[in-house]
């Protein structure tokens, strides 16, 4: 009578040594390719949309505040949803990518898949090649994503917050409709809104103190200067002085202009926002710092992957999520020991170079004793040894 694992060593042998032994063939997938592949995938954008929707949801409610409190219009809401989506989604490759490598073949293990392929002669290496045919194209993604989407998208939302608050005092002008600012300070009301943004028939009460200012005239235009946003007057009469006395100021005017808004200041320049072509063209340490921290993306797939195989080993009793609490404490240190290995960069303690290379050294290093510790020192040397060969 044979046993699980017997008859998954048997079907195995039959079933994937004729295609390990026959000559491969690189324009198509093998059985073990597809196998690894399809399921790496699937659970790679898995993970990444329930992250992304997670994080997502509690900035969209945010946004949300700041579209009930004025700050915002209502038209923009889904504009910043999308740039959200994919700021997080950058954001987000790396753990993504690590946690599905480890889930899937750690399941492999669980379901003693991986011990089945072992005795069809699939090693180590075979499966690290199966993993990156479906790792290499995400890793071109990620690193069109970190380079070039990510930037553009913090820079748009950047804009786009800038402008909102620059409009955001005049926003509830309508026609027809007396709009009060300041507190009843500022009463604002137009008969006729035409389609150029242009008002007709305009009438603006101003207080400032004791004195009160009556404004009307023919019509009106909003212009944005250096010192903020005004509302211009065209053609008008405007009557300033403290009510029941007859010390007032009556003139005429054929324009006017009238600050309803201080200007919130020159638009952020984040470092986050800047291209990444001037970054590689900049000698400066925070720019330095930054493009390093693009390419963190990519090359944390890339090192991730290599560690997830080997950490993936799991007794069949183990569960699919056998070392997810180990693999969370590596990405998180590894993670926070790149920002800080970043900050001690800008700040000279350490060269450009170390910077760059200190973590993805210590990653590669772990890479090593994970595979010495799985497979042995003799493994490790009869590896190099046939591959000199």
């Amino acid at each position: 009578m044979l046993s699980k694992t017997q008859f998954f060593q048997l079907v195995a042998y039959y079933y994937f040594k004729p295609t390990l032994e026959s000559k491969p063939n690189i324009n198509m997938l093998t059985v073990i390719d597809r196998l690894i592949v399809k399921d790496l995938l699937r659970t790679f954008f898995s993970v990444l949309l329930v992250l992304v929707v997670i994080i997502v949801s509690r900035d969209f409610l945010k946004t949300l505040k700041m579209a009930a409190n004025g700050i915002i219009s209502n038209d923009v809401v889904a504009h910043l949803l999308g740039l959200k989506i994919l700021l997080s989604s950058a954001s987000f490759m790396v753990p993504s990518a690590f946690v599905a490598v480890l889930m899937v073949i750690g399941r492999m293990y669980r379901d003693q898949e991986m011990s089945a392929l072992a005795s069809a002669g699939v090693g180590v290496l075979r499966i690290y090649g199966s993993v990156f045919k479906a790792i290499v194209p995400i890793i071109l993604l990620s690193i069109w994503v970190a380079l070039f989407v990510s930037p553009w998208a913090k820079s748009e939302v950047i804009r786009i917050i800038h402008q909102e608050k620059q409009t955001a005092g005049i926003r509830g002008i309508a026609a027809g409709k007396f709009t009060e600012y300041g507190k009843g300070n500022l009463i604002f009301y137009t008969e006729k809104i035409l389609a150029d943004n242009k008002m007709q028939d305009v009438f603006v009460q101003d207080k400032r103190g004791e004195e009160i200012g009556i404004i009307t005239s023919e019509s009106a235009e909003l212009r944005e200067l250096d010192d903020g946003l005004f509302i211009v007057f065209l053609n008008g009469k405007r009557v300033q002085g403290v009510p029941g006395e007859l010390n007032y100021a009556l003139e005429r005017f054929s324009e006017y202009a009238m600050r309803i808004d201080a200007a919130p200041g020159k638009q952020r320049v984040s470092i986050h926002g800047v291209s990444s072509e001037k970054l590689f063209q900049s000698d400066k340490l925070d720019h330095i710092s930054e493009l390093f921290r693009r390419l963190f993306t990519p090359m944390g797939i890339l090192l991730l992957t290599l560690m997830a195989v080997p950490l993936a080993q799991i007794s069949p009793r183990g569960g699919v999520y056998g070392n997810l609490l180990s693999a969370f404490l590596i990405y998180f240190s590894f993670s926070n020991f790149q920002q800080v290995n970043l900050s001690w960069m800008v700040k000279g303690d350490i060269s450009v170079w170390l910077g760059f290379s200190g973590v993805y050294l210590l990653a590669f290093l772990m890479v090593t004793v994970l595979l010495v510790r799985l497979y042995g020192v003799p493994w490790v040397v009869m590896s190099l040894t046939r591959k000199r060969k």
